[in-house]
């Protein structure tokens, strides 16, 4: 990426002999929405909290705007921060705590009052000026929180976990409201979450994190149909994985033989040699079941249980040994236990992963 506004370069961080985040380059253009991805343990806090100011670097730099941060103190960082748990003052109206930040830089009261009452307007909380944050809920604590990490205009918004406390409906409410000033105002935002869905609807790019580094980046689009590891295509969504031998490559697109001795088609991005023994992801809504017209890609298989999900009807099969899942139209007859099906797919929805 050409002159990015946020870079990370070789960053680790150590806490005693544990490495959480290990000789990491990341960067992120201005205006963008990077969403950091991961399970417990992957090191994304850790980064956003070094990128806050909050800890600090075993190694590597930080810029921000082509200016390094990484030694400077949080208040200087001029970064809005998030947090999960909110962080209200409880003794203070919500005007009061979405001015704090603004009374610590000294703005004068008129334009403090003005730029409060404009960020309340933003998230929809101008009649609860008055109130305080136990007479709110959850989603408008949450909401206020926002408001005061953008009301002194920083250049960068930093948002931990910021929805995992919420319920279903709320959150997803939340996180269009939060795409939608991200659109509006043009704002950094670096995000930390371990919701995948939460991920794909809100971001503009995904960083996928596993042990302390970054396994892929890329749009929504390109991290969930064209995962790169197994690591990537399993932690997104679902997935089935099929194993097999190259027996021929061209152009891109693999012919390969499962262990069972069916023969598939799979596209891949890298160079693979005929020999080569590989994994293909092939996600659950991709394969179709008893198709009238059987795409170039198709299994034997047995069907091993159906499972309602409301919108769509889950499939488990199996084919020599190995358990695949599809997700089938509830519209369409479902086929019943113990039924031999033809499971079908093209070789564009299969990806080599590695």
């Amino acid at each position: 990426m050409s002159n990015p506004f946020i870079q990370f370069d070789k960053v680790s961080k150590a806490f005693g002999i544990v490495t959480v985040v290990d000789d990491l380059d990341l960067s992120i253009a201005k205006g963008e929405f990077v969403s950091m991805l991961g399970p417990s343990g992957s090191g994304k806090t850790t980064l956003l909290m070094m990128l806050a100011g909050f800890e600090t670097p075993t190694s590597g730099s930080i810029s921000v705007g082509g200016k390094r941060v990484d030694a400077l103190p949080p208040y200087r960082r001029n970064m809005g921060v998030v947090f999960q748990n909110y962080a209200l003052f409880p003794h203070m109206t919500v005007a009061e705590n979405v001015a704090f930040p603004l009374k610590m830089r000294g703005v004068a009261r008129a334009e403090m009052n003005e730029r409060v009452s404009k960020a309340l307007d933003m998230v929809q909380l101008a009649a609860f000026h008055d109130r305080k944050p136990i007479q709110l809920s959850g989603g408008q604590q949450q909401r206020v929180a926002l408001a005061r990490a953008l009301v002194f205009e920083p250049e960068v918004v930093l948002m931990d976990e910021p929805l995992g406390a919420l319920d279903k409906k709320l959150r997803e409410q939340m996180q269009l409201d939060i795409r939608d000033i991200h659109r509006r105002l043009g704002l950094t935002i670096v995000f930390v979450t371990h919701d995948q869905s939460e991920a794909l609807t809100m971001s503009d790019r995904i960083a996928i994190f596993n042990h302390g580094k970054i396994e892929q980046i890329g749009t929504p689009l390109q991290i969930y149909d064209h995962p790169r590891t197994q690591f990537v295509a399993q932690f997104i969504g679902e997935t089935n994985l099929l194993s097999g031998k190259v027996s021929k490559s061209e152009n891109g697109l693999l012919t390969l033989r499962l262990e069972g001795g069916a023969h598939l088609e799979a596209v891949s991005e890298a160079n693979v040699n005929v020999g080569t023994q590989v994994k293909i992801s092939v996600r659950p809504e991709r394969i179709a079941v008893d198709a009238g017209s059987p795409s170039a890609n198709s299994l034997d298989a047995t069907v091993t249980d159906v499972v309602y999900h409301g919108d769509h009807l889950q499939v488990r099969t199996r084919h020599n040994g190995s358990d695949l899942i599809i997700k089938a139209n509830r519209n369409l007859p479902p086929p019943s236990i113990g039924d031999r099906v033809t499971l079908s797919f093209n070789p564009n929805q299969c990806w080599i992963v590695a």
